[in-house]
């Protein structure tokens, strides 16, 4: 069996998902009554900052999320199959590898939405906090913008 890396994973499901950047996702919230939007960064990146009215469901358990019968079954995310669910994370790789999945579970009309949260600051849109106050977009970059230590690249030969 061949590996890939988590980029080829990624890279792998963009031409069979469908990707709306941030301000796509913002015209859909003004002109849509049901949205769903689904934030699969972990608890700690989600109660740090997310768009206001998203789900958390973290992407290590989002199939059980999805499903019935499970502890975090998410009811109105499982009743949502036929309706626009649009997946988050920090930059739009996990949402995109979440977005392939859910349309094997039978989402049909699932989207990643494109740069992720990083790109939903970018575009100067409004996050919260866990206790609902308004996160400062500055604060919010630093927060996205996560430092990889010299161990965590791969080594040169």
């Amino acid at each position: 069996m061949m590996t890939k890396t988590f980029k080829e994973l990624v890279a792998d499901s963009l031409p069979v998902i469908e990707e709306l950047f941030p301000w796509d996702v913002e015209e859909l919230i003004d002109a849509e009554k049901k949205v769903f939007l689904v934030d699969i960064r972990e608890k700690e990146e989600f109660d740090s900052l997310h768009i206001k009215g998203s789900i958390f469901a973290s992407r290590g358990i989002l199939e059980a999320c999805c499903d019935w019968g499970y502890a975090e079954t998410i009811p109105e995310l499982v009743q949502a199959r036929d309706e626009k669910v649009i997946l988050i994370c920090r930059s739009g790789n996990r949402s995109a590898l979440a977005a392939l999945t859910l349309q094997a579970m039978g989402y049909t009309d699932i989207f990643s939405m494109k740069t992720g949260i990083k790109g939903w600051n970018d575009s100067d849109y409004s996050l919260h906090n866990a206790q609902g106050e308004l996160v400062d977009a500055d604060w919010a970059d630093r927060f996205l913008s996560p430092v990889v230590a010299d161990d965590q690249m791969e080594p040169s030969i």
